[in-house]
């Protein structure tokens, strides 16, 4: 109502350096830092480094700033989320499939308790190995090694069953699945192990020129992949060929105990 006012009474005028854009995403203003590291440093680690440096100070910032990682760790982050559900669908199929057949929840849990052994079995193979865990290589190496794992407790299982059909007691039918069944649980996992090795090892063989690389590019890919196969594999088998036949006689053992006890019971009620 007084006129004019002189701008420089409540603004103060600092020279800066000129923006040519103005970048936005859903109508928020961006800034993007991008950033490498050097050869042989996990990005996983800095990433987490970064997220805790700004934790700890988030009071120094606007409470209208809002930070986000993208670029390479988004990638991870979304194919964390679609491996994880392929890893529930799988072992749900499988459940399916697997009550449908042995027409028994216990046998069922049991042959999927061999993807959990393996999963164990991952973890120390890339920790012997000195290798970090890869969302993408490592998680489809687990998603692959529970269609394999399985195979070792579906022919323990299945065998069993056919020798209690036949009319054999528990612990006969468990010993002789066992002495029938171990050359061949055996024989494919040492198969598949000794094909994945060149891999684990990164040698790569050429027949044509007659030569042997190591650490090739090409075989860096499938280290984590291959690695996640042989540990989970090989940790999976010898525990399978303990594990299972160790809880088929607990699944009896529990069967009598609970006869036993109503057996009892039914008799106090008697007299």
């Amino acid at each position: 109502n007084q006129g004019s006012v002189p701008i420089s009474n409540f603004v103060e005028r600092v020279p800066k350096q000129a923006v040519g854009t103005i970048n936005r995403v859903d109508q928020n203003r961006v800034f993007t830092v991008k950033a490498n590291v050097k050869d042989g440093i996990n990005i996983n680690s800095k990433v987490e480094v970064l997220k805790e440096k700004f934790l700890a100070n988030r009071d120094q910032f606007d409470p209208r700033v809002k930070i986000n990682f993208t670029g390479e760790d988004e990638d991870q982050m979304e194919a964390q989320q679609f491996l994880m559900k392929a890893f529930v669908i799988a072992l749900f199929a499988m459940a399916v499939i697997l009550v449908t057949q042995f027409n028994s929840f216990y046998s069922a849990l049991l042959i999927l308790f061999a993807v959990v052994m393996s999963t164990i079995g991952v973890m120390i193979g890339l920790l012997v190995t000195h290798q970090p865990f890869g969302i993408v290589m490592s998680g489809i190496g687990i998603i692959a090694l529970a269609g394999i794992v399985v195979n070792n407790n579906i022919v323990l299982i299945d065998t069993f069953d056919n020798h209690m059909k036949r009319g054999l007691k528990t612990y006969d039918a468990i010993m002789i699945t066992g002495a029938q069944r171990l050359r061949p649980v055996l024989l494919t996992t040492v198969t598949t192990v000794l094909g994945l090795m060149p891999m684990v090892l990164q040698l790569n063989i050429d027949f044509v020129n007659r030569s042997v690389s190591y650490g090739a590019p090409s075989t860096q890919w499938w280290v984590q992949l291959s690695t996640a196969i042989v540990f989970g594999l090989t940790f999976s088998t010898v525990l399978t060929l303990i594990v299972t036949p160790s809880a088929l006689m607990f699944r009896e053992k529990a069967k009598r105990a609970k006869d036993f006890i109503k057996n009892k019971v039914g008799n106090k009620k008697k007299a």
